[in-house]
């Protein structure tokens, strides 16, 4: 693809707005400046505007460690969107694929790929999600064994499925939970069932995709190639 089309793709630019800024010296294909709008961008290379990577036109998949205070929702009148952390194109076309409250922190991931955001959120498919927990009160020992056989939930029919609880710390009051659900407030709701309360709750990874935590909390980057395609296994 030439140069000049890949930015109108990936930018959202018209031709002429993408000459100007290959014309400006700002972009860069494989660290080496670029200012021939007819240059011949392959699949192996790296384009960047400004020092910021543009993603290939097509479908996007990011990463983003959701800190604090941020709602999975493009519109909030209380709190800010996690939208707000994205320096991208075309916004409106993204979303969730898979929300966190707004005091949960960790993996989120971000896509406009329906099919692909379906294969994580569809009950049916039944995704992992593990999540480091900090509780008020002290482990149950019989937390594991309650979680493994299914939990039952106020204003739900039946129990949830199945799910692993690990003990991190007993002094601390840390664990990793991983379910197969996503049901509303669904970890918080499982342990005040249990008679106890989440303090922090941290989501670490979703099927195979892990956190990197070379990001700090609002940071992002696109997923791997290996990455996207672990959500079809």
């Amino acid at each position: 693809m030439r140069l000049d089309k890949y930015l109108c793709d990936a930018l959202g630019a018209t031709r002429k707005e993408a000459t100007k800024i290959i014309k400006s010296g700002d972009v860069t294909v494989n660290d080496a400046v670029q200012k021939s709008g007819a240059f011949k961008v392959t699949d192996e290379c790296v384009v960047e505007w400004q020092g910021r990577e543009i993603q290939k036109p097509g479908p996007r998949y990011i990463m983003l460690f959701k800190p604090d205070g941020f709602v999975c929702s493009h519109e909030d009148g209380f709190n800010q969107t996690a939208f707000a952390l994205l320096d991208e194109v075309k916004m409106e076309d993204l979303h969730f694929a898979g929300r966190l409250d707004v005091d949960t922190t960790g993996l989120v991931l971000i896509t406009d790929d329906g099919q692909w955001s379906h294969r994580i959120t569809s009950p049916k498919h039944k995704c992992e999600k593990t999540y480091r927990v900090w509780l008020v009160d002290p482990i149950g020992e019989d937390y594991a064994e309650k979680f493994a056989q299914g939990i039952e939930l106020r204003s739900e029919k039946e129990p949830t499925l199945p799910a692993q609880l690990d003990i991190v710390n007993q002094d601390e009051n840390e664990v990793l939970l991983t379910i197969t659900e996503g049901k509303y407030h669904q970890v918080k709701r499982m342990f005040a069932a249990l008679g106890n309360k989440v303090e922090h709750l941290h989501r670490e990874r979703i099927g195979a995709i892990e956190l990197d935590y070379s990001l700090e909390p609002g940071e992002y980057r696109f997923l791997t190639e290996e990455e996207i395609d672990s959500v079809w296994k």
